[in-house]
């Protein structure tokens, strides 16, 4: 027996049940080939409009019921997404153009996000405060209601449910827009997993749509919080109008992180580090390694030894092939990835790998003679571009770490720990990681970024879930009734 039967599915939204949409239907695609792999329903405002109804009435039910009740929802979660991870791993192959090792990684991350959750719902909301006056006074979490949660194609499946377990385990009632290209492996997986685990009806709706209904999501009066993860530009129109509406908006949103290779590196490690930085899920992926900034005294080397690492990267079809990188999401990314490698040539960049591309499939490419100014220097990518850029002195390292309005993460790579942490510390960005590349994720640790990557740490971890997805509630108690003047 499979978890999605797409009888169930096909041509449908999740409303606590499977119905059709106001909004028509959308097909589901491979973009490894561009076959058909079903058809889901597509939602429309009025749809939104009517979820939100129905989350505000289920939500007040949820939020009553004790936190065992919600902590045994995720735990069971957590085992029924435990129990089919090849089938879920083979939907984000097909329908996420994910290689093996991805889909099996993103499958098992929300495993963990689902334990790491039921753990969060039993955690202290509150603290005894002082008063002036003879009474008990204290601040509490309470949930914020309908959390609206948009999620991306790239981790369709992790960056969905980072907002919708944390949301759920506190006593929200979700509505999940994911993205259309992935709709299955980052929404009917989330819904049919929960319908599993015994969530009650109307806590969790799942609507695939487009801009139609994500702005009747932001608009809504019914849903008090917006957890959008996406690009810059999109992030900008969502906290725009949720501010309009005077509702929270907690944005993950793009990044160029910088690498940087200090002189007493070990090259060959570096090399694979910035590989991986750069080319896992092609390039597809908010904290990746965007500029590779190594010393003048390494930096030939180090392209050298990374071009090579990305002549030898496989790419194809990850569902018919075992192959390290499969295909670019979609035509339109392509383009805007080989624009980008052809401008930057323009502008004095070198290819030493790649540069190429067959249909979807992008090669893993690297670029030296990299300068700011460049388009590969100065765009986000999001495609499996290494640009490569020299410096001389830390001074220099930390002034072209700093050029740009993202931060996001940041890798130093070094022989000395400590001079690696001091860099850092000149160098804004919500993710640091000394001797590591710039993409990693856990469920127990916040995650966010500053500038134009958004708006600070606002998932994972006890702290950034609490103050994501509940409201604080000041309270006083006395014995008696206040006596006053009048």
């Amino acid at each position: 027996m499979t978890l999605l039967n797409d009888r169930q599915w096909r041509g449908n939204v999740f409303t606590g049940a499977w119905q059709p949409a106001q909004g028509g239907t959308a097909p589901v695609t491979s973009p490894a080939t561009g076959d058909e792999l079903g058809l889901i329903g597509h939602a429309g405002a009025a749809d939104v409009a009517e979820a939100a109804e129905r989350a505000a009435t289920a939500q007040k039910d949820w939020a009553a019921r004790s936190f065992e009740e919600r902590a045994a929802v995720l735990r069971r979660a957590g085992a029924v997404f435990e129990d089919n991870t090849d089938e879920i791993a083979s939907w984000l192959r097909a329908e996420a153009g994910s290689a093996a090792g991805k889909a099996g990684f993103e499958a098992h991350l929300a495993v963990t996000e689902s334990y790491e959750c039921a753990a969060l719902a039993s955690q202290p909301t509150g603290e005894v405060l002082r008063s002036a006056q003879p009474r008990l006074s204290l601040a509490r979490r309470v949930p914020a209601g309908v959390v609206g949660v948009i999620a991306p194609f790239n981790f369709p499946l992790i960056l969905g449910m980072r907002s919708v377990a944390p949301a759920l385990a506190l006593g929200n009632a979700v509505i999940l827009k994911p993205d259309p290209r992935t709709a299955v492996s980052g929404g009917a997986v989330i819904a049919e997993v929960l319908r599993e685990a015994g969530l009650p009806e109307g806590v969790l709706q799942v609507l695939p749509g487009g801009a139609e209904a994500g702005a009747r999501l932001v608009a809504d009066p019914n849903v008090a919080v917006i957890s959008f993860t996406g690009s810059t530009a999109a992030g900008r129109k969502v906290g725009e109008a949720a501010g309009r509406h005077l509702k929270r908006a907690h944005l993950e949103l793009g990044g160029n992180s910088p690498l940087v290779v200090l002189d007493d590196a070990d090259v060959d490690r570096a090399a694979s580090a910035g590989a991986w930085g750069s080319f896992l899920h092609q390039g597809q992926i908010c904290m990746t390694t965007g500029r590779h900034l190594v010393h003048e005294s390494l930096a030939e080397e180090y392209a050298e030894k990374l071009a090579a690492k990305a002549d030898a990267l496989t790419v194809g079809d990850p569902v018919r092939q075992d192959v390290a990188l499969g295909p670019i999401i979609d035509a339109g990314q392509r383009d805007h990835i080989h624009d980008l490698v052809t401008r930057s040539v323009e502008a004095g960049a070198r290819v030493r790998a790649g540069g190429t591309y067959d249909d979807r499939y992008y090669r893993p490419t690297v670029l030296d003679r990299v300068t700011p100014g460049s388009p590969a220097f100065e765009e986000e990518v999001f495609g499996p571009v290494a640009p490569v850029v020299p410096f001389s002195t830390l001074d220099e390292a930390a002034e072209i770490a700093v050029a740009g309005d993202y931060g996001l993460s940041l890798g130093v790579l070094t022989a000395n720990p400590m001079r690696g942490m001091e860099l850092a510390d000149r160098i804004p960005s919500g993710i640091v990681h000394i001797n590591d590349q710039t993409v990693d994720d856990e469920a127990v640790a916040p995650f966010g970024g500053v500038g134009a990557s958004g708006t600070g740490a606002r998932f994972g971890g006890t702290r950034a879930n609490l103050e994501a997805f509940t409201e604080t509630q000041w309270v006083t108690m006395q014995s008696e009734i206040q006596r006053y003047p009048f």
